[in-house]
């Protein structure tokens, strides 16, 4: 395998790129499997054996590539700490992958002195690798590019609301979903956050959001996202966020979008909750 020993931020998003195939035989061969499946917060965040053992493969090809690096994992935390570290979500979209449903993906953000610069997220059933440094995105390779239509001709992707979200923010939730019902022509609950900010990167959708994420959820589709003329606004206690990868709660929007209201909203909520505002 080649290494990579720079920090140049090509050669990391080839590096993820790489991380990300090798992990995808396996999970392509256990998809739609008989499978077991555990619990970490309730019965509605799984995780399966197969989420370990990816993110076993991507740390090992990772550090392999670049030696001393750190690497934050969704199912192992954080290996050390060094100027370069990986941010994994092996599989993100867990549920949609344990029940057999094509919408969960690989994300691996590169991330440098505190600076995302490289991202890659691969969807292994469609077989579309989103991928960007700094230069443009890319989607298999091609140039992308976002696109938002204003919000009454506008989709929505998102995972909104989860049991999660309406422990944590009440009746709030709904009164925000009503909102979204009204004022955008479709939404979609879908269960993998990353992959929804890949697409809304492609152009297959307009804008997408969440609440109380974590870095691997967001770091590298927020990254791919802003390569292609998008716009990531996120909040920690209502307060904007300097990074994506520090926010809780965030509103992602193609190019051209404005979103004011959805925007105004997650912010609202996000005001409400967040314990550990900082």
């Amino acid at each position: 395998m080649t290494t990579h020993t720079s920090y140049d931020p090509n050669a990391l998003c080839d590096l993820a790129e790489i991380a990300a195939r090798t992990a995808a035989p396996a999970l392509l061969t256990a998809f739609r499997s008989e499978m077991s499946v555990a619990f970490k917060r309730d019965a509605h965040d799984v995780v399966t054996v197969h989420d370990k053992a990816a993110e076993r493969v991507i740390s090992t090809v990772l550090q392999r590539g670049v030696p001393g690096s750190e690497v934050l994992g969704e199912e192992t935390g954080s290996s050390g700490d060094a100027r370069l570290r990986w941010i994994v979500d092996p599989i993100d979209g867990t549920a949609n992958f344990a029940r057999g449903l094509a919408y969960w993906c690989i994300s691996i953000a590169a991330e440098l002195d505190g600076e995302v610069v490289a991202g890659a997220i691969l969807d292994p059933v469609a077989g579309n690798m989103f991928a960007a440094a700094d230069g443009g995105a890319t989607l298999n390779g091609t140039p992308i590019r976002s696109a938002s239509a204003a919000d009454g001709r506008a989709t929505l992707l998102t995972s909104f609301p989860t049991q999660h979200d309406v422990d944590l923010l009440g009746d709030g939730a709904f009164e925000l979903l009503a909102q979204i019902t009204r004022s955008y022509q479709h939404h979609h609950s879908t269960g993998s956050g990353a992959l929804n900010l890949a697409h809304v990167a492609a152009g297959w959708s307009d804008a997408t959001m969440g609440f109380d994420t974590h870095p691997w959820d967001v770091a590298a589709g927020a990254h791919i996202l802003s390569r292609t003329g998008g716009t990531y606004t996120g909040f920690r206690g209502g307060v904007p966020a300097n990074r994506p990868q520090h926010s809780l709660d965030y509103v992602a929007t193609g190019a051209g979008g404005d979103h004011r209201a959805l925007i105004d909203g997650v912010r609202d909520l996000s005001a409400r909750w967040a314990p550990e505002a900082e």
